[in-house]
């Protein structure tokens, strides 16, 4: 069906086929008159009769080709009419779901328009935390030779005083053998003084017997 035959109205179809078929009439019945006319001049035109019984016969299929389409028009109508009826009772009961459709809307862009507040003001705290970041870094950077010295001094520092500690410990070490030495010494000291004053003791004895 073309586009042109899809705008035309039932009515305005029904109007033009009768249109059409009066002039098929009028046509058959110049046809007819001119059959009638041609049979009382000349009867041996059968051959002519024939061809006009034919298209005779040709428009009757074509009228009942025009009621069964109109037939078909008129069905078409009310099955179009029992749609339109259909779809305006679904309408009916669509109506209040689309109510609550139109409201969880409303309250999931209230929320979605939070949610963008939200990201807007995590995305502008990042910014900042990004740009911090990056200020830390420069300024890490520009002092990394002091912060290198300063390690390395602190290192030093640490070196020097196991070094200390060492040689505490040895100077103890060394004290505490020393003290040995001396207590040794002492003793044997006091061992040899024993020692004499036990033989002058005996050498006295000795003198006097």
């Amino acid at each position: 069906m073309s586009e042109e035959d899809s705008t035309i109205t039932p009515e305005l179809r029904v109007r033009q086929l009768e249109e059409e078929l009066a002039k098929a009439e009028e046509r058959l019945d110049k046809l007819y008159a001119g059959y009638t006319a041609i049979e009382q001049k000349v009867s041996e035109k059968s051959a002519v009769i024939d061809v006009l019984e034919q298209e005779a016969i040709d428009k009757e299929i074509e009228r009942e080709a025009i009621d069964a389409l109109l037939s078909d028009k008129d069905s078409r109508i009310h099955n179009l009419e029992l749609e339109s009826v259909k779809a305006s009772q679904r309408v009916k009961h669509l109506e209040p779901e689309l109510s609550k459709m139109e409201e969880m809307y409303t309250r999931e862009s209230a929320r979605l328009g939070r949610v963008f507040e939200v990201a807007e003001d995590l995305d502008e705290a990042l910014g900042v935390a990004k740009a911090e970041l990056s200020a830390r870094d420069d300024w890490y950077a520009q002092h990394m030779d002091l912060f290198e010295d300063l390690s390395k001094a602190i290192q030093t520092r640490y070196d020097m005083i196991d070094t200390a500690i060492e040689a505490v410990r040895e100077q103890e070490l060394k004290q505490a053998t020393f003290r040995e030495r001396m207590d040794e010494a002492v003793d044997a000291a006091a061992d040899a003084a024993e020692e004499n004053e036990s033989e002058d003791g005996d050498s006295e004895e000795e003198s006097t017997e």
